[in-house]
């Protein structure tokens, strides 16, 4: 079974207007199976997972361009980088839109050479797994707090129970788990780590010990949907804390983790200044952190966090299959409030807190701390040239397992976790 991709016409859009267009990802997301689907009759396919057509392409990279002349789609690009110099001079020759259409699921390998030579002949789209969208066959605009476009999508979608939705949390969003529900998910998870450590993670030089990196990927797992604490993670590892914040940048670089940026504006005081971190699959950090079963994980000590984690990647994962970097903050000050996700666009913020109830109370308590931000700027912030620091407070959420889409009060609402 082939679930539609909604990232599709993002790329139909890229393909039309750069002679290069660049599908990054982390490995078995789909990246290739919907790129074949979406070729013409006489775009060649070409994967350099081949040995034989590797040593071909590192040997005569030249040579290779004109065998596989575009149109052409090729394959984990990034085990050939020799290609990308003649990638350059023949659409600089030809000037042509969609002639090269490139895969890479080792966006670390890729994009230094990406950046040297194919600076602005490239558009690059990055591609998650499946989004709960997708499984359920809709198709919407990337999530915002607004009633009106949530109440039609009330109509378009049946709503989820809290095992249902923790049972899609376990599974996560590798499409091979959807296509063949016959796929053991534990051995899958299993032989997913073993590639991704064997194929994407060996090279590295900032990764002497697989081992030591399979035991942080279980760590930074096992803290998903909290703040990075760089010293915290490397005790738990035994590495030094620059080693932790190298291994990081593995996992956000390979598409399977997402750094989401806390807020600041000046009229906001002491506010936390280190990002929060997220798994982006969540199957893949169940399997990590040894869960065994939805209803083991929805009853656990983690529950709540793999709530707010899937509830984060699906609105993370709306605004990626559109083209579009995720305009998604957060919030906490030194007086431990916190905001769990901020939407900031076109000078607004909408705050949004996630639970895992039905009806949580006081969910919105901590959105008064915003209030600052909207206040006139006196005449010392004129003359200081701060008076572009006013910003809207929009409408807020608290997502989580309401029944329906209810006010909590004049400016904020219970959204269902299931319409995101």
């Amino acid at each position: 079974m082939y679930y539609e991709r909604i990232i599709e016409p993002t790329i139909k859009k890229i393909n039309e207007t750069f002679p290069v267009l660049i599908v990054t990802g982390p490995r078995q997301i789909g990246k290739t199976t919907l790129l074949t689907k979406m070729a013409e009759k006489e775009r060649k396919i070409v994967s350099l997972d081949h040995p034989t057509i590797r040593a071909f392409a590192k040997s005569d990279p030249e040579l290779f361009v004109q065998r596989y002349a575009p149109p052409v789609l090729i394959d984990e690009v990034q085990y050939a980088p020799e290609l990308f110099d003649y990638i350059k001079i023949y659409v600089d020759r030809e000037k042509r839109c969609g002639d090269f259409w490139l895969t890479g699921s080792q966006t670390f390998h890729m994009m230094k050479h990406v950046t040297e030579s194919l600076a602005g002949r490239a558009g690059i789209v990055q591609m998650q797994g499946l989004s709960n969208d997708e499984i359920r066959g809709v198709c919407f605009s990337p999530f915002h707090v607004d009633v009106s476009e949530m109440t039609r999508r009330m109509t378009q979608v049946v709503p989820m129970t809290l095992p249902e939705i923790y049972d899609r949390i376990f599974r996560g969003s590798m499409p091979r788990l959807y296509e063949n529900p016959d796929v053991d998910r534990a051995q899958y998870y299993e032989s997913y780590l073993e590639t991704y450590i064997s194929r994407d993670i060996k090279d590295l030089s900032q990764v002497a010990d697989e081992t030591a990196f399979l035991n942080f990927m279980s760590v930074v797992a096992a803290r998903t949907a909290t703040n990075v604490n760089y010293e915290a993670l490397a005790n738990e590892v035994g590495i030094s804390a620059p080693t932790a914040k190298q291994w990081l940048s593995v996992l956000v670089s390979s598409g399977l983790v997402a750094l989401i940026q806390p807020y600041s504006n000046n009229a906001l005081k002491r506010v936390i200044k280190a990002p929060r971190m997220y798994f982006l699959d969540t199957g893949l950090c169940a399997h990590l952190t040894r869960w065994s079963s939805a209803a083991t994980l929805e009853a656990g000590a983690m529950g709540g966090e793999f709530f707010e984690t899937w509830v984060v990647s699906e609105i993370y994962k709306s605004y990626l299959n559109a083209g579009q970097k995720p305009p998604l903050y957060f919030y906490r000050d030194s007086n431990k409030k916190e905001i769990d996700v901020i939407i900031y666009q076109d000078g607004t913020v909408n705050p949004v807190e996630i639970k895992k109830s039905s009806a949580p109370k006081n969910a919105v308590k901590n959105f008064s701390v915003l209030s600052p931000l909207e206040k006139e700027p006196d005449q010392e912030a004129v003359f200081s040239g701060a008076a572009h620091l006013k910003i809207n407070i929009g409408t807020g959420a608290v997502i989580c397992m309401s029944p329906d889409l209810i006010p909590v009060d004049r400016k904020n609402w219970y959204v269902p976790a299931w319409l995101i």
